[in-house]
């Protein structure tokens, strides 16, 4: 039966309420120092820095009080593709070196694509537990409610922060629907006759397991948006309407020091 249950591997947009020091932080900083992370770790060309940023956010976990079983259950359903990747980064990105350590055919095992291999294999893992780690220890409220109060002051050059904010709140309330729907789409499936679950062919049985629930999960999703679309509509919604907020946010030295020290981890791991 857990070949069905999509839902348990959905970590994002999923708010674990531990009350750690890290969820008493104001959301904005918690908003930037998951952006100055993400942006470190993915621009970074070091392994070693990669490795850095991936201890980092585990002690992080650590720090929040999210079980370290939770956090590694959202980097399981992408682990596939990511060995995929690893894959062809190994078997295929050779960056021209004329000595390969292994060949077999036309295939050239080089240090150039084993250590490509190895970014690819830290860097997805350590990206996913960045967005785990900001979902649990963050409500949807509160992230949509930091984005508003962080985007503002382009409202005064004319961009549409509400309509963008809202598209960000709506996307993160459809992940846990989608997983969902997918679930039963599956075992509507399933009980019709078609193969679904474990067995012989690995990753490839997956990949094509997988193709005939897109198009009706696809279909699925954009029913569900217009029908949220009509009934905001009903509703007289207007995005630049001059909208404020019930709940006033607080900057105070906590914000300070934790902005501080994870800029401090971002440099760190970019020059590593």
């Amino acid at each position: 039966m857990n070949d069905f249950e999509f839902q348990r591997y959905i970590t994002i947009g999923q708010y674990l309420p531990t009350g750690s020091a890290i969820h008493r932080l104001d959301p904005r900083t918690r908003l930037v120092a998951t952006g100055l992370l993400l942006m470190a770790i993915t621009v970074t060309p070091s392994l070693v820095g990669i490795g850095l940023g991936l201890i980092a956010l585990f002690l992080l976990t650590a720090l929040a009080r999210v079980p370290l079983s939770y956090a590694i259950k959202g980097i399981l359903a992408p682990l596939p593709f990511i060995l995929f990747l690893v894959a062809l980064q190994i078997l295929l990105g050779h960056g021209g070196e004329a000595q390969p350590w292994i060949t077999f055919g036309p295939i050239r095992i080089t240090a150039t694509g084993l250590m490509d291999g190895a970014k690819i294999l830290l860097r997805f893992p350590a990206l996913i537990l960045a967005i785990t780690l900001f979902s649990a220890c963050t409500t949807t409220t509160e992230a949509v409610r930091g984005l508003d109060r962080l985007l503002h002051p382009l409202a005064r050059i004319g961009l549409p922060v509400q309509d963008f904010v809202l598209m960000v709140q709506v996307s993160l309330h459809f992940l846990p629907l989608l997983a969902r729907e997918a679930e039963r789409i599956v075992k509507s499936q399933a009980s019709r006759g078609a193969e679904w679950g474990t067995g012989r062919g690995g990753v490839l049985r997956r990949v094509r397991q997988s193709l005939p629930i897109l198009v009706p999960l696809f279909l699925v999703s954009l029913q569900r948006a217009e029908n949220l679309a009509l009934a905001m509509e009903a509703r007289g919604y207007q995005g630049q309407a001059g909208r404020t907020s019930l709940i006033t946010l607080h900057f105070d030295r906590r914000d300070v020091l934790a902005l501080a020290l994870v800029g401090v981890l971002s440099v760190a791991i970019l020059i590593v």
